[in-house]
């Protein structure tokens, strides 16, 4: 595909993300002068090109080594490079990456609601892209749910240890994809997940019914390992034509009394729950 193509792919997931930054940037700057005694002059809005500008700067920087951030736009011969000083001047992007917010400040929920969301300060960031991943796309029938993990060195409560993780500190994904790898649906691990959830299902349960709950139902089939499979889930996905496909961990809650636990396959061969019973001459199936 052409370069203006992929822009405009681009545009399909990102535009409505680029408004939000421009109009919560602006909004938190004007806050922050009404909040001043001594008259200073406002800057003039932030645009979405500006916007767009600063995001590539910040991406590119990815690919470069500075003592610090302003040597981007260093003059000296060793460190000039034109690219950053083209597209825009330090005191702009800087004033950008200062005032750079997600959502209203005064909207704050009450912290001491038992419903109070840890991700309220990029929640509507979050809800845009999964609001348009089914949107422009539909999934194969073959999905996969599976846990992942962004590497994060910032403060956040939902915050994750990983000590087998290469990156021991992250924040964790729940994401449901299909064959091609195509994101349809995600969730961020917040570390309340069974407060939250219904007493006679597990948090891992609940966690796979939101995430596929825009599913049409049409025989699509989900497969997970066996931190996700349990014998009630498969059953209640069967009955909204979603058909699963994972291992399973013998002492899982609901497991029926002739678990695999003491049963071995050869190779190739496989065991499905058939009618409450485990069958190694049937392969598939839930």
């Amino acid at each position: 595909m052409t370069d203006q193509v992929h822009l405009r792919v681009f545009l399909l997931y990102f535009a409505e993300i680029i408004t939000v930054l421009v109009v919560q940037t602006n909004c938190y700057y004007h806050d922050y002068i009404d909040r001043l005694d001594d008259g200073s002059s406002p800057e003039p809005d932030v645009s979405e090109a500006e916007m767009f500008m600063s995001l590539a700067l910040t991406i590119q920087m990815g690919h470069g080594v500075r003592d610090k951030l302003t040597d981007n736009w260093a003059t000296e011969d060793q460190l000039y490079t034109s690219f950053y000083s083209t597209l825009m001047k330090q005191d702009q992007y800087l004033h950008i990456l200062h005032y750079l917010c997600f959502t209203d400040n005064r909207n704050e929920p009450d912290r001491t609601d038992e419903n109070f969301g840890s991700l309220w300060k990029i929640q509507e960031l979050f809800e845009i892209p999964n609001a348009t991943f089914p949107k422009f796309y539909n999934p194969s029938e073959n999905l996969v749910i599976d846990e992942g993990t962004v590497p994060f060195k910032g403060r956040v409560i939902f915050q994750q240890y990983l000590p087998k993780k290469r990156k021991h500190f992250s924040i964790k994904l729940f994401k449901i994809c299909d064959l091609t790898g195509y994101t349809y649906d995600m969730k961020v691990y917040l570390g309340n997940d069974r407060q939250h959830t219904a007493q006679d299902v597990t948090a891992t349960h609940a966690t796979v019914t939101e995430l596929t709950r825009k599913l049409d139902g049409h025989g699509q089939k989900l497969y997970k390992d066996n931190f996700f499979s349990s014998p009630k889930l498969f059953d209640d996905l069967a009955k909204k034509q979603i058909y699963c496909c994972g291992t399973l961990s013998s002492n899982r809650k609901g497991m029926p009394q002739d678990s695999t636990k003491d049963i071995k396959t050869e190779k190739g061969r496989h065991l499905c729950k058939n009618h409450g019973r485990l069958d190694s001459n049937t392969v598939g199936g839930t």
